[in-house]
Order: C-alpha cells, then sequence, then structure tokens
C-alpha cells in the first residue's frame, strides 16, 4: 500500500481553487497541483512545497491516561499547537537533539547567554579574552546593556561539543557573571541522517 501524501501550501480543510489536490490530516488540508502530487505519490514521498522530499508519514497509536491527556491537551493549546500531532513531533524532536548534543564528539550549533556585572573587576576584559582564544568556536557575538549594572552577552557557537560545552562553563565561571546558560542543538537533516558534522553551506541567502 502507497504510504499518505501530504503537499504545501496550507488551507482549511476544505475545497481549494488554488490548487487541484488537497489531503486533509489532523483538521489541515496540504494541497498542491495534482502534476506534482501525483508523481510524489507514485514515488510514495511526503512532498511539501515545490516538491521537496521530506519523509514516509506513518500512523501510530499511543495509549495514554485519560487525565495525563487532558494535562497534554491543555498544556500543548497554550503553546499555540492546533493539533497534537505536531506537538508529539516536536517532544520526540527534542529528545533526539539532547541525545545527539550529549554525544562529546557530536558537531553542534547553540548560543551561550551570559549576564554580568560590568562594574565586576576584569570581567570584561576575561570574556573577551577568552573569546578570543577559542575563535574557532566563536560565530558571533551580540551585547546589550540592561541597566546601570547589567550586560547582557550572547553567542552563538558552533563546533565539538565538549569543546563548546567546556568554553561555555569557562565564561559561566567568570567572577563577574550572574547567570548563564548553553543551549545546544542540531539541525533536522543531522537527526535524520545521524551525522556527526554539521557541514558548512555554500548558498547565500537573501538576509
Amino acid at each position: 500500500m502507497l504510504p499518505l501524501l501530504f503537499v504545501a501550501v496550507k488551507v482549511s480543510c476544505r475545497s481549494d481553487s488554488r490548487a487541484d489536490l488537497c489531503i486533509c490530516h489532523d483538521g489541515d488540508a496540504y494541497c498542491e497541483p495534482a502534476n506534482h502530487a501525483i508523481l510524489g505519490f507514485l514515488r510514495g514521498e511526503l512532498v511539501v512545497d515545490a516538491g521537496v522530499r521530506m519523509g514516509v508519514l506513518n500512523r501510530i497509536g499511543v495509549a495514554l491516561d485519560s487525565d495525563l491527556l487532558k494535562r497534554f491537551d491543555r498544556f500543548i493549546a497554550k503553546l499555540g499547537y492546533t493539533n497534537r500531532s505536531e506537538a508529539f513531533r516536536d517532544l520526540i524532536r527534542d529528545r533526539l537533539v539532547g541525545e545527539q548534543t550529549a554525544s562529546p564528539d557530536a558537531i553542534v550549533v547553540g548560543t551561550v547567554t551570559l549576564i554580568y556585572d560590568h562594574h565586576a573587576h576584569g570581567v570584561t576584559e576575561k570574556l573577551t579574552e577568552l573569546q578570543h582564544e577559542h575563535h574557532e568556536l566563536v560565530v558571533s557575538t551580540s551585547h546589550a546593556h540592561l541597566d546601570h549594572d547589567s550586560c547582557l552577552e550572547v553567542l552563538i557557537v558552533h563546533g565539538q561539543s565538549a569543546q563548546v560545552e567546556q568554553f561555555a562553563g569557562r565564561l559561566i565561571g567568570l567572577k563577574g557573571v550572574q547567570h548563564g546558560r548553553l543551549v545546544k542543538t542540531v539541525p533536522p537533516h543531522a537527526l535524520d541522517t545521524g551525522k556527526k558534522t554539521i557541514p558548512r553551506h555554500t548558498h547565500k541567502h537573501p538576509h
């Protein structure tokens, strides 16, 4: 049996004059001119926006306690989810990202967020010195003055997970840094392929 096909643009689950084929799922419809959609269907692909291959949809059943499900529904409604499927997908992705970034050898991207007292002796110079020492890990930095005493600094980092963690730990541990946090992640394609590296892309973006 061929898998279901879902194609963008996303519209309400009604007829759509802009597209030849719409398929409904979780109250949403995904539409595409039939020539694109049928070709994807025959190949057994999930096609999104101009024929980009995304994967095959698999339906699964999950047994949950009714009270737990009600709490889950309230939780995802507050976050703005319109259906459970996307919420489950995001939870799964989050666990997979956590597992992959925990590997010391994994190549990750992330942010280091720091709040520090710029009056603290030498903290500004030490932050700058550390960033120069580990310049290969630092993609960019952003700095903001929060009030008379406190500064916010956000670093975008890229590199081996263990090295990024060690670097972030040294920054956060500096005297004068009041709060700091490292957040690591990987792009979706790294989860799909299980690759440990994030290749540098060569195409240009409009921004």
